[in-house]
């Protein structure tokens, strides 16, 4: 289970409404002035977003608690690959298949074929990629989970 500290905003039936603020362990190593990750941190800065979370336990909280929050690393690692690698992967088997069309249909300009198939592939996963998300929003596999509750520490 990955966690993440949270700060709840709004209780809404079941579900708690946290919001998290975006920290980087940069800066902590000895490579910190020239890491690139440490410099893209300090450039996007602390930024805060605001997320749903089920509240299984039916832990009592109130709004301005700090909880702990948590989503299951597999449910994090399936919709990382596929919302990364699927259109990527559809890009380059559409755009081979459409070489080896342009070659095998002796077209003058071999590179138009696998340009056009090549971003109808990507077009399609992103289409492929829009369904799945819609399809596992209320999956509460992968959704985040209000773990527990912090006592004794603000996140302001």
């Amino acid at each position: 289970m990955i966690e993440e500290h949270a700060q709840v905003i709004a209780l809404e039936n079941n579900d708690v409404w946290v919001e998290t603020q975006r920290r980087s362990a940069c800066g902590q190593c000895a490579a910190n002035k020239g890491c690139g990750t440490a410099t893209l941190a300090k450039v996007l800065g602390n930024k805060r977003s605001q997320v749903r979370t089920l509240n299984p336990q039916a832990t009592s909280v109130a709004v301005g608690d700090e909880v702990i929050i948590g989503i299951n690393e597999q449910a994090l690692v399936r919709g990382s690959l596929a919302v990364y690698t699927v259109p990527l992967l559809m890009l380059f088997v559409f755009g081979f298949l459409g070489q080896l069309l342009s070659t095998q249909l002796l077209m003058t300009n071999q590179d138009i074929l696998p340009i056009v198939l090549g971003l109808s592939g990507l077009l399609l996963g992103f289409v492929w990629v829009r369904r799945f998300t819609r399809r596992i929003a209320d999956d509460a596999r992968y959704q985040p989970v209000l773990l527990r509750r912090v006592i004794g520490i603000t996140l302001r």
